[in-house]
């Protein structure tokens, strides 16, 4: 209480006092005569006694209260946080109000500041930061340039940056972002927590939650197949010091995973190429790079897939056969044509060539085919009709073209059908069957593929004579005229049916042996591995006919129009002349007729 207060408390008391006295004698007299008393002066000089040294006759001197206008100095309104040293101060800042500038006052709050200022080194010493905040704020209010405010406000700011982050990490970790983005991952802030607070026991227990979720990412990412990550997030592991044993188990179970993952999309790969589905398999090679899989054996891959594209996952020049679903035999042997281009037709300037062989034009095959290697036997056709029970056209109208030992010609005879040869007996297995209309050849194409569960038909025209031609320009697949050696059977003038009958439009200086067809494969291959391909039997081919090739389509399909009945004849066969033996000699029937220098062979997508 200030001092001015105090002073006027005790005269207010003073006065307060002498009135029981006044009050007491008037109650002694009932009557209420006091002031008719005889004793008057007795009185009053008990009230002098009591006030002053009054005499005889009645007076009262009452001390003259100083009473100030306003205290000496107005003093800070603050407390201590310790009793003892709170009521120095209190008693301190008493004594300042009423006497400023007193050296002894001045001396002792001095005295009295510094060991707040100690206490409050203290607290910070046992990181109580609340109290040394206390001491701080006092020591403020009376000596703001003590260094130890300073570190108290410094201390307080850290640990509050502290808590602010550790705010930020639990944050970060409930939304499972673990170490992204870098600089606000729960990693991160509970690092820069922890490096503010090295003692924090969030910060540490917000890592070990951080390591905790670690291993279930990357136990997820595992599950996942999501092995990049998986490797990453075990690197960071590492550099947080988790536990060694931990981290090595799942490095190997990443691993091992991996390599199961890699096995089965190589083998899904494999799988999807040889079923021709190559938008899967693009797909998984790309699966595959992202896995980080070795550049060479995604090459392997790259390159089965483009032999696949192209030739379906064989070699060109390859030989294969297809099972039959059901027996215990295989189709018919088919070689792999390798893509490429060539120019359809013959030139203008070509001996013996005719208009419907032009305008030339370039044809480009962007995908291999497969094409027989000989023409379909009698025996071959023989188990496509024992199988299904067809009936050939030569069957239904009961006649079919042969040639005729009499007069040397070609001409209709009743009851032959696909088992006789060209003279119309009994034919051999190993001869290529003729009597076959194109309605046959495609009916007997159309069971291949249900039975081999793959893409078999007739060749198309362009098909026919990149396949013939074999890479040559030349009028034929071995040169420019009369071969040198038996390489088809093609009409010789050293070909003899019996003494009396040879060719008359035949090759110079050539015998093959044969007056009809051969057995297929009787003579060599061409380029392409291919036999017969300009001899023994002319053959049918998928195209509609047409005049020339004008508006004929150029990636080798077939150029067909519905409602066509005529369709095209290629290659050259056993009684053919030169002219008619060229690689673009080209003629058209009807698709019911029937002959005996007609045959065919098939075609299969890859």
């Amino acid at each position: 209480m200030k001092l001015w207060l105090l002073r006027i408390v005790a005269g207010i008391f003073v006065c307060c006092a002498l009135l029981p006295a006044v009050a007491q004698d008037e109650a002694d007299d009932p009557s209420g005569a006091a002031e008719d008393s005889a004793e008057p002066e007795r009185d009053v000089r008990r009230l002098g006694d009591v006030i002053g040294e009054g005499g005889s006759e009645f007076s009262m001197e009452i001390p003259r209260i100083e009473m100030p206008d306003e205290p000496v100095a107005e003093q800070p309104d603050v407390t201590l946080p310790d009793p003892g040293m709170d009521d120095r101060l209190q008693s301190l800042l008493a004594r300042r109000a009423s006497v400023a500038d007193d050296p002894a006052i001045e001396g002792e709050l001095a005295s009295l500041l510094d060991e707040v200022e100690a206490g409050a080194r203290q607290a910070l010493a046992a990181d109580d930061v609340e109290l040394a905040t206390r001491y701080a704020d006092v020591l403020g209010q009376f000596d703001a340039q003590r260094e130890v405010i300073a570190e108290v406000a410094a201390e307080r700011e850290r640990l509050q940056e502290v808590q602010r982050l550790l705010g930020l990490a639990d944050q970060a970790l409930e939304a499972g972002s673990l170490l992204e983005p870098p600089e606000a991952s729960a990693l991160a802030l509970y690092r820069q927590s922890l490096a503010l607070d090295e003692d924090s026991a969030e910060a540490r227990a917000g890592l070990d939650a951080v390591r905790a979720q670690l291993f279930v990412r990357v136990d997820e990412l595992l599950a996942q197949g999501n092995f990049e990550a998986a490797r990453e997030l075990l690197v960071e592991a590492e550099a947080m010091d988790m536990d060694p044993e931990s981290i090595a188990e799942r490095r190997a179970a990443v691993a091992e995973a991996r390599e199961d993952l890699e096995r089965r999309l190589i083998d899904d790969t494999r799988l999807a190429i040889d079923r021709g589905n190559f938008s899967r398999a693009e797909t998984l090679i790309n699966d595959l790079i992202g896995m980080g899989l070795e550049e060479d054996r995604i090459g392997d891959l790259r390159g089965s897939l483009d032999d696949a594209i192209r030739y379906g996952g064989f070699e060109p020049g390859q030989l294969f056969q297809d099972d039959l679903e059901g027996m215990d035999a295989y189709g018919p042997a088919m070689v792999v044509i390798p893509s490429g281009s060539f120019m359809m037709g013959s030139p203008e300037d070509e001996e013996g060539r005719v208009d419907n062989e032009g305008p030339r034009f370039r044809v480009v095959f962007g995908r291999g085919f497969a094409l027989g290697q000989n023409e379909v036997t009698v025996g071959q056709f023989r188990r496509f009709v024992d199988a299904t029970g067809y009936i050939t056209d030569a069957e239904r109208s009961g006649t079919s073209r042969i040639y005729m030992a009499g007069s040397g010609r070609v001409s209709e005879r009743r009851n032959v059908t696909w088992e006789d040869d060209y003279l119309g007996e009994p034919a051999e297995d190993s001869l290529p069957v003729v009597h076959v209309s194109w309605n046959d050849a495609s009916a007997y194409a159309d069971w291949l593929a249900e039975q081999t569960d793959r893409a078999y038909r007739l060749p198309t025209e362009a098909e026919f004579e990149y396949a013939l031609r074999a890479g040559s320009r030349t009028p034929y697949w071995w040169g420019d005229g009369a071969p040198d050696e038996e390489v088809e059977n093609l009409t010789g003038e050293g070909d003899r049916f019996n003494a009396e009958r040879r060719w008359t439009n035949a090759f110079r200086r050539y015998s093959d042996g044969y007056w009809g067809p051969a057995p297929v494969g009787s003579f060599v291959a061409n380029p392409f591995g291919l036999f017969d391909m300009g001899g023994n039997v002319m053959e049918w081919v998928q195209d509609c006919w047409h005049d020339g090739y004008v508006r004929a389509p150029d990636d080798g399909s077939a150029w067909v129009n519905p409602g066509c009945d005529r369709r095209v004849i290629r290659g050259a066969s056993w009684s053919s002349t030169p002219p008619m033996s060229r690689s673009a000699f080209r003629i058209a029937s009807r698709e019911d007729s029937t002959d005996a220098r007609v045959g065919f062979r098939v075609a299969r997508d890859l």
